[in-house]
């Protein structure tokens, strides 16, 4: 069964248990006497003999907790692992000032709160912690600060010290600042529903524009990624809009999925066109694409003069954010927007096709739903009307 003993070593007096493990005698030590109580080392004496007579091997756990305690020893703090981080990285900036920069904000804005913290035992309350100071003083310093936490973080996950990040959705709970696209005027996303229903309803003899207009809105496109697009680009069957490198700002081909309602409006291009030109909404001039002030033309008729066609990204942003469980990357990745952030595009090496495809699926869900009806009553009469 196993006896308790104490016995005098170089590191003084401690207490042992002598049993059995799978026929053969072992001493398991307890710690020292001066330590540990002798109820609890007979507690733990008793534990370690049920183990043994039930089969279990009391050594391979001990084993198993010192693999642990010294995997523990080896998992940095936030701080270490942001300059590993930097370091790896140092080499791939072009611009030194920049890489400098990189380290710095993180130095002077994060590891005075979280520096110190082993970086699996951070979570978002901490991160939050580093960024509400900051968020709307100096708005652009704490996207910074932001996106290299972010990276920080995906390191520590693909180096196997987290599984998740607690950057993510943290732009969920702070207050909206003027990020990448916010300084082009946006509709609240909340009436894009309705604008979208106006602008199919536009009687102006434009079919070409709304349908343009249409897509920008349900594909989060920039305005001449819509206007420049050519029928080559249009893959109907896989139902995959693929852009070419030369068209988008960040200079990387980019692929786009296509929702039902985006093949309709497709479609329904394809029906206008003649086959006079590769371009899927042709101007009036030959060779020319439609000019963007159709978009403003329609703009002015639906009755939304202070905003602007690109500000419908930013709709379609904070729509993401607020009702979307994707991660900001997805979302940033569906904005194909550029990462200025040289240490985090090392990391973007999907462009997460799946996930934006089912992101893109519920923007369209939501942004075409006819407004709901309200039942009002007419001198007795209840009578429907749209809200």
């Amino acid at each position: 069964m196993g006896v308790l003993q104490t016995i005098k070593n170089g590191e003084g007096v401690r207490f042992l248990l002598r049993t059995l493990i799978h026929g053969k005698r072992h001493d398991l030590g307890l710690g020292s006497l001066s330590l540990v109580p002798l109820a609890e080392a007979r507690e733990e004496a008793i534990r370690l003999r049920k183990m043994a007579r039930d089969g279990a091997d009391p050594l391979a756990e001990r084993r198993e907790k010192k693999k642990v305690v010294e995997r523990e020893k080896t998992i940095p703090t936030f701080e270490a692992a942001a300059r590993q981080v930097h370091a790896e990285h140092s080499k791939s900036f072009r611009n030194p000032k920049h890489a400098a920069q990189w380290i710095t904000s993180l130095e002077t804005y994060a590891f005075s709160m979280i520096g110190d913290q082993r970086i699996d035992r951070i979570e978002s309350r901490d991160v939050l912690k580093v960024l509400s100071p900051i968020w709307l003083k100096i708005n652009e310093t704490a996207d910074r600060v932001k996106q290299r936490m972010n990276v920080v973080f995906d390191w520590s996950i693909a180096s196997g010290y987290r599984s998740a990040n607690p950057v993510h959705g943290i732009t969920k709970v702070l207050p909206k600042h003027n990020g990448v696209d916010n300084h082009f005027a946006a509709l609240p996303y909340a009436e894009v529903p309705a604008f979208i229903q106006a602008l199919r309803k536009d009687e102006a003899d434009d079919v070409a524009g709304r349908l343009a207009f249409e897509l920008l809105i349900l594909s989060a496109s920039r305005t001449s990624e819509v206007l420049k697009a050519t029928w080559k680009e249009i893959d109907f069957q896989s139902k995959v809009w693929t852009r070419p490198a030369e068209r988008m700002k960040a200079k990387k081909e980019h692929r786009v999925p296509l929702t039902p309602r985006c093949i309709e409006i497709l479609e329904a291009a394809k029906g206008l066109s003649d086959g006079s030109s590769d371009f899927i909404f042709p101007g009036g001039k030959p060779g020319k694409p439609l000019s963007n002030m159709v978009f403003h033309a329609l703009l002015r008729r639906t009755g939304k003069t202070g905003i602007t066609p690109h500000g419908f990204r930013s709709s379609f942003r904070d729509w993401a954010e607020e009702k979307t469980n994707h991660s900001q990357r997805t979302i940033e990745t569906a904005l194909a927007h550029v990462v200025k952030d040289k240490t985090e595009a090392a990391y973007l090496r999907t462009q997460l096709f799946e996930k934006r495809k089912e992101l893109m699926a519920q923007w369209a869900r939501f942004a075409t739903v006819a407004p709901a009806k309200k039942v009002v009553s007419i001198r007795g009469r209840r009578v429907a009307r749209a809200s």
